[in-house]
């Protein structure tokens, strides 16, 4: 169910190209689009964060599956603009809402002494269904018929599978009685977590910044600068850095929760390098290689924070805190995307991607330092 939902929020990766041709927008109007769902995804972690913790798990599910559901109806109407803009947002709550409770539901299925293992299968889940939400609608789009509505038709029928199955699902939060009120939480981290969610939670900010690099600039730069045009192939690639996060995430199981995080960071600026150059030199086999690295890089740190930050968390707060920790990973995937759109206006897209990778380069070397400096178990 997990990775349905998200997979429901990278459906239109590699169609934008189709929806500029149809509609007739510019290169800053995909990074609107992109905005928008990140502010929804922000908000439904801002506000929404706890509300699992109250609620329980399954109706916040039930809520972000039906999100979802509304989201790929706004894309099958789409006439113009207004619903493109009005399905993103609605995939970004539903996007929100899944982070955090989804993950704290897989965590809490598992026994304590296999909790590691039911971080990776939400971490894989996460990355998983991001991942493959581009690969699955570029092969759509590419070899079959309705292009711009059959992925999101087949994506309904997925949703409501996940919806019978989440009705067999036990409920894992135990809500305090009298039940609590619904308020607005914001970033609402418990001071005995705190000092393991900082490093965790820059870990992540570092490896999602290339998730969203990679996200603004591998499709434009495919079709305008290497001249492919085939769908599947702009999926594929993209579905590359998200196949990668999750190998590395069971890499992170043999390195260990404490020693991935600083070496993540390692291998993930050697991916971003590997990106630099790629957009510097036109190379397609640099690109994938770069992907690769990065996502291996991103999968260890990004599954290695979210195990301490799941397993430090108090019961009754374990929905807030790792909605407060996807809150400060989804800031990082966001910048990168709306600053190169922002800077590709005036620079291209390519020459702006230089710029953010270098960027990238210097935020993910402090972190790394950071935690070489001064590892978890000093904290």
């Amino acid at each position: 169910m997990f990775a349905v939902g998200m997979m429901g929020t990278t459906l239109p990766t590699p169609l934008y190209e189709l929806y500029r041709r149809q509609i007739g927008f510019s290169e800053l109007i995909v990074t609107v689009v992109f905005a928008v769902y990140a502010v929804g995804v922000i908000a439904a972690l801002l506000v929404a964060g706890d509300f699992s913790d109250v609620l329980g798990r399954r109706p916040m599910l039930w809520c972000a599956l039906g999100l979802s559901a509304l989201s790929a109806v706004c894309f099958l109407c789409e006439g113009g603009l207004p619903l493109l803009y009005v399905g993103r947002v609605l995939s970004g709550f539903s996007a929100g809402l899944f982070s955090g409770t989804g993950t704290a539901a897989v965590l809490e299925l598992a026994p304590a002494e296999r909790r590691a293992r039911a971080a990776l299968a939400a971490t894989a889940a996460n990355m998983g269904g991001l991942g493959f939400g581009p690969l699955f609608s570029g092969l759509l789009a590419q070899y079959a018929p309705w292009p711009l509505k059959l992925p999101f038709l087949v994506h309904l029928v997925l949703l409501g599978l996940s919806a019978a199955v989440t009705c067999l699902l036990p409920e894992t939060a135990r809500p305090s009685s009298p039940r609590l009120p619904l308020r607005p939480q914001g970033m609402s981290v418990p001071p005995e977590v705190r000092g393991v969610f900082a490093p965790c939670a820059l870990a992540a900010f570092a490896g999602f910044s290339l998730l969203g690099l990679f996200t603004a600039v591998a499709p434009d730069f495919l079709v305008r600068t290497l001249g492919e045009h085939n769908l599947a192939v702009v999926g594929a690639v993209v579905f590359c850095v998200f196949c990668a996060s999750t190998g590395g995430q069971l890499l992170m199981g043999w390195v260990g929760v404490r020693k991935a995080l600083p070496w993540g960071c390692l291998v993930l600026v050697a991916g971003l390098l590997l990106v630099g150059a790629s957009l510097l030199l036109a190379s397609l086999p640099l690109l994938l290689l770069g992907a690769v690295t990065g996502g291996v890089g991103q999968g260890m740190a990004f599954r290695a924070g979210l195990t301490e930050v799941g397993s430090a968390a108090p019961d009754a707060r374990r929905g807030a805190t790792i909605s407060a920790f996807f809150v400060v990973a989804y800031v990082g995937i966001s910048l990168p995307v709306v600053g190169i759109g922002a800077l590709g206006v005036v620079l291209g897209v390519r020459d702006a991607g230089v710029i953010f990778t270098g960027c990238a380069v210097l935020v993910v070397s402090a972190v790394g330092t950071r935690l070489w400096r001064r590892p978890l178990t000093d904290l």
